[in-house]
């Protein structure tokens, strides 16, 4: 009998607790603030991609990776590296390992604060097979040289905008003026 009684009291308790804080004046799960003056925008859409040609080795530049030494040495075909209507900078990879052999990529990035990746296509030296392959994000297991392209060549910092061509391509073959990779906002 006590027992039921106990059992009894802790049931009215808790109804109590729950018919009380359902008249609480507090909002228990407030929606996050978002200004008037914020508009939702137009959903990002990629565009068509061609493939390009395989790169003559008179356009390709080399580029050399901050840090140790790696396995391979890395170009971008200078003539087809490209940024289309939907802000991804395409590009064609050439990897030359220390025993000549040769990998080709066409690949895609994108400017995002996180950076974001893509291969299109790989290459032979019969031309490009296009792959099927979703967007990635930059990460721990991430190559080298796609972070290193994000982050040093083709997106400009804080406007997480692609740089102009003339300036990516300026920036793959050596050092550009320190401002424009500085994380300081100009005079």
């Amino acid at each position: 009998m006590r027992q039921t009684r106990i059992l009894t009291l802790y049931c009215l308790v808790l109804w109590l607790s729950s018919a009380l804080a359902e008249d609480s004046p507090f909002i228990h799960e407030p929606a996050p603030f978002t200004p008037s003056s914020v508009k939702s925008g137009t959903p990002w859409t990629e565009a068509l991609t061609r493939l390009p040609p395989l790169p003559a080795d008179s356009d390709l530049i080399e580029f050399s990776l901050d840090g140790s030494q790696d396995a391979f040495r890395y170009f971008i075909d200078g003539r087809h590296l490209s940024v289309g209507p939907d802000e991804v900078v395409r590009y064609t990879l050439v990897a030359r390992s220390n025993t000549g052999a040769r990998n080709l990529s066409f690949e895609g990035i994108r400017c995002t604060p996180q950076g974001q990746y893509r291969v299109f296509a790989y290459g032979t030296e019969r031309g490009f097979t296009p792959v099927n392959e979703d967007w990635q994000g930059m990460g721990r297991t991430t190559e080298r040289y796609r972070l290193e392209l994000w982050r040093h060549h083709f997106c400009a910092p804080r406007t997480f905008k692609p740089r102009p061509l003339k300036d990516m391509k300026r920036s793959l073959q050596g050092p550009i003026a320190p401002r424009q990779n500085s994380g300081f906002l100009p005079d």
